[in-house]
C-alpha cells in the first residue's frame, strides 16, 4: 500500500530577504529559521535529494536547501492518503508560520 510523508527543509536564512518569500511571512521573527514545507510518496531524504538535483524542485528548496528537519516532520509519518498529506503539509506550514518561522508550502 502507498504511503505519503511530509517533510521540512530548512534553508538558508538568506531567503528572508527575497521580497516574494518575505510577502508569505509577514509574521517571520529575524533569527528564527527559515524551511520549506512539503509532502510527497516518497521518502523525505530521497525527496530532500531531489530537490537539491532539481528534480520537480521548489526553487528554494533547490537553492537554499540545507538539511531535512525531522524534529519538525517526523511525528506525523507515514500518512496513508495523498489527501491527508496535503491537508498535513498545510497545518504544518500554517503553525509553523504562527511560530514565527519563515515558511514556504504549496
Amino acid at each position: 500500500m502507498k504511503q505519503y510523508h511530509v517533510y521540512v527543509i530548512e534553508l538558508d536564512s538568506v531567503v528572508a530577504d527575497k521580497r516574494k518569500f518575505r510577502a508569505k511571512n509577514p509574521k517571520y521573527i529575524k533569527g528564527n529559521s527559515c524551511v520549506y514545507v512539503g509532502q510527497s510518496a516518497r521518502k523525505p531524504a530521497l525527496r530532500f535529494e531531489q530537490h537539491k538535483e532539481g528534480y520537480k524542485a521548489n526553487k528554494y528548496a533547490k537553492i537554499y536547501g540545507v538539511k531535512l528537519r525531522p524534529d519538525l516532520f517526523e511525528k506525523y509519518n507515514p500518512i496513508p492518503t495523498r489527501k491527508d498529506a496535503e491537508e498535513i503539509e498545510a497545518m504544518l506550514g500554517r503553525e509553523l508560520r504562527e511560530r514565527g518561522f519563515g515558511v514556504w508550502f504549496n
